[in-house]
C-alpha cells in the first residue's frame, strides 16, 4: 500500500500535485478539513462531536482526527493508498497516526516535501488570491505570517520522517509537469 504525506508550505504547489498523485497512483485523498466537514455533515459520533468543539472556537483534538482517519481508511479497504493532506502537523500527531497505520498492517511509505523559497511563495500565493478571491491569499502580511506559522511549527515535522528515512525533499520550482515528474521518480524507486 502506498501512504503519501505531501508536505510542503502554503502556495508551495501540494493541491495541484496532490491530484495529479491521486490519478496517477489511484490514492484515496485524505484532506482532513474535507474529513471533518464529512463526518459534521453525515452527522456521525465523532461529527457532532467535532462540531461542538469547533462550534465553541476550540481545535479538534488529535484523537479525534485520528478517528475519522481511521473510519476514512476502514470505508476504503480495496485502496491503493492513501495521500495525507494537512495532517499530519506536529510529531504527536505523525506518531499517533504512525500507530494507527501499524495497527492496519500498513505504514507511511514517504514524506514528499515541495521546497519553494517564501518570497517565490508570497509571489503565488498573491497571485492565487487575485484569481481565487480567497481573502487570507490577498494580505501579503496574512501571507507572510502563515509562511512564518509554517515554518515555525511544521516544518520541523520533516525530521520525524527523516528519522525514519522516509523524508523526500522535492524543489518546487519550474513547471507543474516538472515538478510532477520529480515526485513520480521518487515515488517509483520506493
Amino acid at each position: 500500500m502506498l501512504n503519501l504525506v505531501l508536505f510542503g508550505p502554503p502556495g508551495a504547489g501540494k493541491g495541484t500535485q496532490s491530484n495529479l498523485l491521486i490519478d496517477k497512483y489511484n490514492l484515496v485523498h485524505l484532506s482532513t478539513g474535507d474529513i471533518l466537514r464529512g463526518e459534521i455533515k453525515a452527522g456521525t459520533t465523532l461529527g457532532l462531536e467535532a462540531k461542538a468543539i469547533m462550534d465553541r472556537g476550540d481545535l479538534v483534538s488529535d484523537e479525534i482526527v485520528i478517528g475519522m482517519i481511521s473510519s476514512k481508511l476502514d470505508n476504503n479497504p480495496n485502496s491503493n493508498g492513501f495521500i495525507f493532506d494537512g495532517f499530519p502537523r506536529t510529531a504527536a500527531q505523525a506518531n499517533a497516526l504512525d500507530n494507527l497505520l501499524s495497527d492496519k498492517g500498513t505504514s507511511i511509505s514517504a514524506m514528499l516535501s515541495l521546497k519553494v523559497e517564501d518570497a517565490e511563495l508570497i509571489k503565488r500565493l498573491l497571485a492565487r488570491g487575485q484569481d481565487s478571491g480567497r481573502a487570507d491569499d490577498k494580505n501579503e502580511s496574512i501571507i507572510a505570517n502563515r509562511i512564518n506559522e509554517y515554518n515555525n511549527k511544521t516544518a520541523p515535522l520533516k525530521d520525524f520522517y527523516a528519522a525514519q528515512k522516509k523524508l523526500s525533499e522535492i524543489e518546487g520550482l519550474g513547471s507543474v509537469e516538472d515538478i510532477a515528474k520529480k515526485l513520480n521518480s521518487v515515488i517509483d524507486n520506493l
